[in-house]
C-alpha cells in the first residue's frame, strides 16, 4: 500500500486539469446528457456534467485516461455538483449517492489500470467536493442581510451523503475545492470527520481555497492566512489554491500559507485569466513557465490545472516538476 504522505516526501505530485473543458470537446447535447434512462426526464438536463457519469460514462473514463497518460498523479472524480443542494436544479437530489458512487469508481477503475502498469508511479483518485450554489455566511438577498439561502446543517447533510458515495465508489482522497465560503467548507470538513469516524477510516483531505479578485481575498472575504487558520484544526492532507486566478497571480498567496502552514501545499490555477468570451487562452508553456516560479521558490507539494486546462497542459506540468524536490512537509508523521 503506498501512503500518499510518504510520497508528498519524495517527490511533487501532478494533479489532473479541467473536467469541463475537456467535455466541451465532445460537444454532448441533451440528448446525450439524458442518454436512454432519462430520456423522459421533465426538467432541461444540458450542463448536469456530474449526470455525464451514468449517461456517458465512457467518456469520462476517457478523460480521466488522458490525464493520467499525461502524467498526473492524481484525478479528480466527477462530482463538482455531486451535492442534493446543486442537484436540486435539475430535481435529481435522489441520484446524488449513484453519482459520487458511479464517479468514482470510474475514476478508479482508470487509476488501477496505471497503477497495476507502474507500480512505481501509483495513481490516486481524489473525491471533488464543490462549494456548491449557495453561500451559509452571506446573504444572496440585498434587502435581507440576515438571510441566508443554506444552514450550515443543511450542509452538512448533503456533504455527507457525497462523502459516503465517493468513499463507497473507492476514493483515496477527499478534495474539498474551490471554497469561496469557509463556512461551506467547514461543513463539508465536518462532515468528513464525521464519516471517518463513523467508519473508523482515516482518508487524507485536501483542502483548496478560491481567491477571487485582486484584493487577494476569498468572496466571503478571509484572505490567504485567515483561510489558513480557520481550517488549520482539522488533520488534513494539504491545502491550497484553485480556479478564479492564473498561475501567476496565484503566487503571492501560496508564498502566504506555504510559509505558515506545516500542511502540504496545493495549486491547481486557471490556464490565465479568460478573455472576453469566457475562454482561457494561455497554452501549456507560458501556464507551465509560471508554474516554474512555484517550484523554483519551493512553494508546493501538488500541482495541476483548474479551467482552461488540458492534458497538454498537465504534460508541461508534470515535466517541469519531475525535475523539482518537493516543499518540506515537518509533521507528515501527524497527518495520519
Amino acid at each position: 500500500m503506498h501512503l500518499i504522505e510518504d510520497i508528498l516526501q519524495e517527490r511533487i505530485l501532478v494533479l489532473d486539469g479541467a473536467m469541463g473543458t475537456m467535455l466541451q470537446r465532445y460537444q454532448f447535447e441533451e440528448v446525450n446528457f439524458r442518454g436512454e434512462r432519462f430520456k423522459d426526464w421533465p426538467q432541461p438536463l444540458k450542463g448536469n456534467n456530474d449526470l455525464l457519469s451514468l449517461t456517458q460514462p465512457q467518456a469520462i473514463a476517457e478523460v480521466h485516461h488522458k490525464y493520467f497518460e499525461a502524467g498526473a498523479d492524481i484525478v479528480e472524480t466527477n462530482t463538482f455538483s455531486g451535492t442534493t443542494i446543486a442537484m436540486a436544479d435539475y430535481g435529481m437530489e435522489a441520484l446524488v449517492y449513484e453519482l459520487n458512487y458511479e464517479s468514482a469508481k470510474i475514476a478508479k477503475e482508470v487509476a488501477q489500470s496505471f497503477t497495476e502498469k507502474e507500480p512505481n508511479k501509483p495513481r490516486f483518485v481524489a473525491g471533488s467536493i464543490g462549494p456548491t450554489n449557495r453561500t451559509a455566511s452571506m446573504s444572496p438577498d440585498v434587502i435581507d442581510p440576515g438571510f441566508r439561502a443554506v444552514s450550515f446543517d443543511e450542509l452538512r447533510v448533503a456533504y455527507k451523503q457525497q462523502v459516503e458515495g465517493l468513499l463507497d465508489g473507492g476514493s483515496d482522497i477527499l478534495l474539498v475545492e474551490t471554497i469561496f465560503d469557509t463556512l461551506n467548507a467547514k461543513a463539508a470538513l465536518f462532515a468528513i470527520e464525521e464519516v471517518k469516524e463513523e467508519r473508523n477510516i482515516s482518508t487524507p483531505v485536501m483542502v483548496s481555497g478560491t481567491i477571487t479578485d485582486a484584493s487577494g481575498r476569498t468572496l466571503s472575504g478571509q484572505t490567504a492566512e485567515a483561510f489558513l487558520i480557520s481550517v488549520s484544526h482539522i488533520p488534513i492532507l494539504s491545502v491550497g489554491f484553485n480556479c478564479a486566478l492564473g498561475a501567476k497571480q496565484l503566487t503571492p498567496h501560496l508564498e502566504v500559507v506555504s510559509a505558515k502552514s506545516d500542511f502540504a501545499i496545493s495549486a491547481h490555477p486557471n490556464a490565465g485569466l479568460p478573455n472576453a468570451f469566457g475562454a482561457y487562452d494561455e497554452t501549456p508553456e507560458q501556464m507551465a513557465s509560471q508554474i516554474k516560479e512555484y517550484l523554483e521558490k519551493n512553494l508546493v507539494n501538488i500541482v495541476g490545472g483548474c479551467c482552461g486546462t488540458t492534458p497538454e497542459h498537465i504534460k508541461a506540468i508534470a515535466d517541469l516538476a519531475k525535475d523539482y524536490k518537493p516543499r518540506q512537509i515537518k509533521v507528515a508523521s501527524e497527518l495520519r
